[in-house]
């Protein structure tokens, strides 16, 4: 229980300076968003919701790729990067999910010195 309101309470102090640096409070998608965006360096006027989905799933296995999960196996002509799974995510329930996800996205930040 101390881990979850660790994570909680430094989840909150992400979401607080997210917010005063994009002038409202993003959501978890948003978050996956904007780490798919630095991690490709992909910036369009429009993007699509494929790409929406894309930029997301490339954070995820960013993300995850810290604890083992998933490996860059390389970056196609177009320069996105393309992962292999290394070993299958744990069978937990949702709200371990969530907390397994937001402490890998705590350490990007800390890792990016935000």
């Amino acid at each position: 229980m101390l881990i979850d309101s660790d994570i909680q309470q430094r989840w909150w102090n992400l979401e607080t300076k997210l917010a005063e640096r994009f002038g409202k409070k993003p959501d978890m998608e948003a978050i996956l968003f904007l780490i798919g965006m630095q991690e490709t360096g992909f910036i369009k006027q429009k993007i699509t919701k494929e790409q929406k989905q894309d930029l997301m799933h490339v954070a995820v296995c960013t993300l995850l790729s810290e604890s083992g999960y998933y490996a860059l196996s390389e970056k196609d002509k177009d320069g996105w990067p393309h992962f292999k799974q290394l070993k299958e995510l744990p069978a937990v329930s949702l709200m371990e999910q969530e907390n397994l996800l937001k402490d890998h996205i705590l350490f990007y930040f800390e890792q990016q010195e935000f």
